[in-house]
C-alpha cells in the first residue's frame, strides 16, 4: 500500500469517527428539545345540538331518563313558563322568533363556506411556516444519508469478513447437527435392540414358568381328590338349588 492510499484510509477513518459522534450530540440535542418543548394543538369546538346546547347536557339526562328526557324537559318547561305567564309572549319574543329563523338559515347557508375559507387560510399560514422547517430537515437528512453512505464504503470489508465468518460457523453447525443426529440414530438402533430383547426373554421365561407351574398342578391332583372335588360341587349345587 503506497503512502497516499495509507493517508486517504486514516483520513476516512476519521472522519467517520467524528461524523458519529457529531450526529450522536445532534440527536441527544433535538431529543432534549423536543421533550422540553411541545408545540401547541388547535383545539377544536365541542359538539353541540340545535345549534347553541351542548352535548353534555343531552348525555346527562340520558344516564337518568333516557333519550327523550332532554326534550320533554325543556317542553315542559317551556309550557309551565307561558301557561303561568312568567314569560310572555310579548312583540319582543316574535321579533326573537324571527331572528333565530334568520340566524339558522345564514349558519345553513353561510356557515360552511366561511368555515372552509377560514380554514383554508389557517391552513395556508401554518404551511408557510412549516415549509422552511421542513426544507431544513430534509437537507440534514440528506447530509446524514451521504454520510452514512461514505461510512458503509469504508466499513464494507469489515462486513465482508464478518459475513464469511457467519459462513464458515453455519457450514460447522450444520455438520455438527448432522452428526449429533446420526449418532442419535444409531443409539437409539441399540437401545431399541435392547429393549426388545428384553422382552422377548421376559414373555419367553413367564410362558415356560406358567407352564411348569400348571403341570406340577395337575401332576399333584389325585383321581381321589378329583372325584371328592366334583362331589363336593354337585352337594353345592343341590343346596343352591333348594334355597
Amino acid at each position: 500500500m503506497s503512502g497516499q492510499s495509507a493517508k486517504s484510509l486514516v483520513a476516512s477513518c476519521l472522519r467517520a469517527t467524528s461524523t458519529t459522534a457529531t450526529k450522536t450530540q445532534v440527536a441527544k440535542t433535538d431529543e432534549k428539545s423536543e421533550v422540553g418543548f411541545q408545540r401547541p394543538v388547535r383545539q377544536e369546538p365541542g359538539k353541540v345540538r340545535l345549534g347553541f346546547v351542548p352535548e353534555e347536557w343531552f348525555q346527562f339526562f340520558y344516564k337518568k331518563t333516557g333519550v327523550t328526557g332532554p326534550y320533554t324537559f325543556a317542553f315542559t318547561l317551556s309550557t309551565y313558563l307561558v301557561s303561568k305567564e312568567i314569560y310572555v309572549l310579548e312583540h319582543e319574543y316574535y321579533t326573537g322568533l324571527s331572528l333565530i329563523v334568520m340566524w339558522v338559515y345564514g349558519i345553513k347557508t353561510l356557515g360552511p363556506k366561511l368555515a372552509a375559507a377560514l380554514d383554508k387560510e389557517i391552513d395556508d399560514y401554518e404551511k408557510e411556516w412549516n415549509e422552511s422547517r421542513e426544507e431544513e430537515k430534509k437537507n440534514l437528512s440528506e447530509s446524514i444519508k451521504d454520510e452514512e453512505k461514505a461510512q458503509w464504503s469504508v466499513e464494507g470489508q469489515n462486513i465482508l469478513v464478518q459475513a464469511k465468518r457467519e459462513n464458515v460457523a453455519l457450514q460447522l453447525e450444520a455438520s455438527y447437527r448432522e452428526r449429533v443426529i446420526q449418532v442419535f440414530s444409531e443409539v437409539k438402533k441399540r437401545l431399541d435392540f435392547q429393549v426388545e430383547k428384553t422382552n422377548i426373554e421376559r414373555r419367553v421365561a413367564q410362558r415356560n414358568l406358567v407352564d411348569y407351574v400348571v403341570a406340577k398342578v395337575m401332576a399333584s391332583i389325585t383321581p381321589d381328590q378329583e372325584k371328592q372335588n366334583i362331589n363336593k360341587c354337585i352337594g353345592d349345587l343341590s343346596l343352591l338349588a333348594k334355597a
